[in-house]
C-alpha cells in the first residue's frame, strides 16, 4: 500500500472512529448460531489468522505498539497492513489495576485481512510478535458500549458467565476482551465485547 494513500486512511478510520464508524476495518467472519439471555450470542467463526504479542492485559500500550508497528512495517516484507476489528486481549485478569486492568500469561492480538492471509502474511522482525493461526471455534460474546473500567468489565464478564451456567454451556478458558474502536471514540457509541472461547462441556 503507498505510504500517502496508508496514512490518509488511516487518518480517515481514526475521525470516524470518533463517532463509532467501523465500516472501514475489516473483521472477522462469523454466524451467530444461538442467541442466550442478555444479547449473549454464540458465534462460530470461521479460521483466521492473527499477529500477536505477549500482554499485560487490556490498555498494555507496549503490546498494541508492537502490533501496530508491525502492520506499519517490521516485518520481512516492510509491508504496510490494513487495521482490523477487533483487536483482542485475552489473560488471566486481576482487577483495579490502572490504568485499565492487567493480566498474567496473556495475550493481545491483530487479526490480519483475509487477503493478507491468502497471500502469506509476512513475518515479524520484531522480537515478541509472531504470526498464529486460530482455527474455527465456538465463541460466547456480550456486548456492551460506554468507558472501558475494571467495573464495566468485571459486571459483564459476570453476566456473560451467569448466562452460559444457566444455559449449561462450559468456557474454555477465562474471558476475553474485544475492542472494536479507538480509545478517543465517544464512550456511547464503542463497542466493547467481552467473549469466552467454548469448551467441549
Amino acid at each position: 500500500m503507498d505510504t500517502i494513500v496508508y496514512v490518509l486512511v488511516t487518518l480517515i478510520e481514526s475521525v470516524l472512529g470518533i463517532f463509532g464508524v467501523r465500516t472501514l476495518y475489516e473483521q472477522p467472519r462469523y454466524h451467530v448460531v444461538e442467541r442466550l439471555d442478555h444479547g449473549v450470542e454464540i458465534r462460530a467463526y470461521a479460521p483466521r489468522l492473527a499477529v500477536e504479542t505477549d500482554a499485560r492485559g487490556q490498555g498494555d500500550g507496549a503490546a498494541f505498539g508492537r502490533l501496530f508497528r508491525y502492520i506499519t512495517g517490521a516485518n520481512r516484507a516492510g509491508s504496510r497492513i490494513a487495521m482490523t476489528a477487533p483487536v483482542e486481549t485475552a489473560g488471566r485478569r486481576i482487577a483495579m489495576t490502572v490504568p485499565v486492568e492487567q493480566g498474567a500469561d496473556g495475550t493481545m492480538r491483530f487479526f490480519l485481512p483475509r487477503k493478507v492471509a491468502e497471500a502469506g502474511a509476512p513475518e515479524p522482525t520484531e522480537a515478541g510478535v509472531r504470526l498464529v493461526a486460530v482455527p474455527a471455534e465456538r465463541v460466547a460474546a456480550l456486548r456492551f458500549s460506554g468507558r472501558l473500567t475494571p467495573a464495566a468489565r468485571a459486571e459483564q464478564e459476570g453476566i456473560l458467565m451467569r448466562v452460559l451456567a444457566a444455559a449449561g454451556l462450559t468456557a474454555g478458558e477465562a474471558p476475553m476482551f474485544m475492542g472494536y474502536d479507538p480509545p478517543f471514540a465517544l464512550p456511547f457509541l464503542r463497542r466493547n465485547e467481552v467473549a469466552v472461547r467454548l469448551g467441549s462441556g
